[in-house]
């Protein structure tokens, strides 16, 4: 594969001890590269806490050093950046070769907690696997991905996080041309089914992949035979399926739409990544699809548990050698785990429904479940507005739910509904406050997450940082965030769609 390019621009110390492990265990799958230079990068938006999280210092990252490696200009002291191979089924189809087509791993810290990270770049310009794209991104999908991600890790759910996102000062051509970012994003790895798919058609580096995931996010896993019916990949195979049934079902839960479910965009770890065509429920609907290039509806709302298992299955392929080496035993085996994950799933998604509901300490009733997401369905009732509402009454206040949906309607479910919760013995008013503490006030509403993009694509950051605030703090009413509850207007909806802003 190709070498560093010459464009090179030295290395720094304001990002001081990345460590390399995956680069240095697993070079076959990577490609030493250097980010293209920015000729003004300016510091967006820092994310101070989490820096601290990764002991890095804060004051270095926003001077002049600090914001070349955010950039990708330039290196830190002794690191060697790599952009990743990895392969893809992309809408069902498969691709041999995806990989880093505008991104850089810079390398691994290990956070206060002792949990080792990745430090990755994205929108850093073309490397090797850029299949005659730029490499580069724009401020608008950079400032999302930072935002969103922050409201997913506000509300409780495994996701990638973001550190920075700094201007280029370069003009980028998309829709039009628009001014350039780079996006700086701490992830548990960057360890895909993609990765998986990749590594199995190169033939010994599978295994060490599959040891290397093993250590770094199931380590207990590590003492396990390599051999039997409880082998360690077999089992590893299954730690990955809980992970993603629980995935999915918070996704369900808080009504958030990833838009583009690629096998490349579902990781190992279990954590959400790559933030592109998202968005979030207003009114509920399962066929909601907001992106732009998914014409078919494919990783529709309600297809996103369905569409994990597919991805699943896919991963399955890549292990079957290694759980055995008899062809139809492997299947076998891996065809069992994956026949858990309904059941996986039924049950997060179960407990999530039973505790946005408040019903603690007895079997939730599914049907119960159900017929309030039909009422909310033909109703057009707002996902996240309707669980607060229910709250409200609870404490005598029905006005919300009024609104939501005709009493005449809803009525009946109420009774049984309140049926159950008399049964558990808690009051009304202390059950009203546990649901206000796992179902969100304040989620990025597409209408106010679009006009605070389009403003910083415009030089004004000031209603980004606004919305940024808000929903990193999606729980506890403030009555200066009145706005920010809204759903967006039926005009608004009729014409939205969210774009991967590759």
């Amino acid at each position: 594969m190709a070498a560093i390019p010459d464009s090179t621009v030295g290395t720094n110390t304001a990002v001081s001890g990345l460590e390399s492990t995956f680069a240095d265990e697993l070079g076959a799958l990577t490609v030493p590269w250097q980010g293209a230079h920015a000729p003004n990068p300016t510091l967006l938006v820092l994310n101070e806490q989490l820096a601290a999280s990764l002991r890095l210092n804060v004051d270095a990252l926003r001077r002049e050093d600090g914001v070349g490696v955010l950039s990708g200009s330039t290196a830190p002291a002794g690191a060697t950046p790599v952009a990743m191979a990895y392969a893809g089924h992309q809408f069902g189809g498969y691709a041999p070769l995806l990989g880093d087509g505008r991104a850089l791993l810079l390398g691994e810290l290990v956070n206060s907690d002792g949990q080792r990270v990745d430090l990755h770049l994205k929108g850093s310009g073309r490397t090797p696997f850029s299949r005659g794209g730029d490499g580069f991104a724009v401020v608008g999908p950079m400032l999302r991905e930072y935002l969103v991600s922050e409201a997913m890790y506000a509300l409780g759910i495994p996701t990638t996080r973001a550190l920075s996102v700094v201007a280029t000062g370069q003009s980028v051509r998309r829709y039009g041309t628009e001014p350039g970012a780079v996006l700086a994003r701490v992830a548990a790895s960057h360890l895909r089914v993609g990765t998986f798919e990749y590594a199995v058609r190169q033939g010994e580096v599978l295994q060490p992949l599959a040891d290397y995931a093993i250590a770094r996010h199931y380590p207990k896993l590590t003492e396990l035979p390599t051999t039997g019916d409880s082998n360690r990949y077999l089992t590893f195979f299954e730690a990955v399926v809980e992970a993603q049934a629980s995935l999915v079902a918070h996704w369900m839960r808080i009504g958030f739409v990833h838009g583009v479910m690629n096998t490349d965009n579902t990781t190992i770890s279990g954590q959400t990544i790559d933030y592109g065509p998202c968005a979030f429920l207003d009114a509920f609907d399962p066929a909601a699809v907001f992106s732009s290039i998914d014409h078919s509806g494919r990783y529709a709302f309600g297809n996103q548990p369905a569409v994990l298992k597919w991805n699943l299955a896919r991963f399955a392929e890549t292990l079957l050698t290694l759980i055995d080496s008899t062809p139809d035993d492997a299947i076998t085996a891996v065809s069992a785990v994956l026949d858990t994950f309904d059941e996986r799933y039924a049950g997060h998604y179960a407990a999530g429904m039973a505790a946005k509901l408040g019903v603690a300490g007895e079997p939730l009733d599914r049907a119960l479940v159900d017929d309030l997401l039909t009422l909310m369905e033909e109703h057009g009732a707002d996902w996240t507005g309707t669980f607060r509402a229910l709250a409200d009454e609870l404490r005598g206040n029905s006005m919300p739910l009024d609104g939501l949906v005709p009493r005449e309607r809803i009525g009946p479910w109420l009774e049984r509904w309140r049926g159950v919760l008399t049964k558990q013995g808690r009051g009304a008013a202390e059950t009203a406050d546990v649901m206000d503490c796992v179902n969100p006030l304040y989620i990025p509403r597409n209408h106010q997450l679009d006009a605070a993009l389009r403003a910083a694509t415009d030089g004004e950051l000031a209603p980004f940082e606004k919305l940024l605030e808000v929903v990193t703090h999606p729980f506890a009413p403030r009555d200066e965030w009145a706005d920010y509850i809204t759903p967006a207007p039926a005009s608004f909806n009729k014409t939205f769609q969210t774009f991967c802003g590759t």
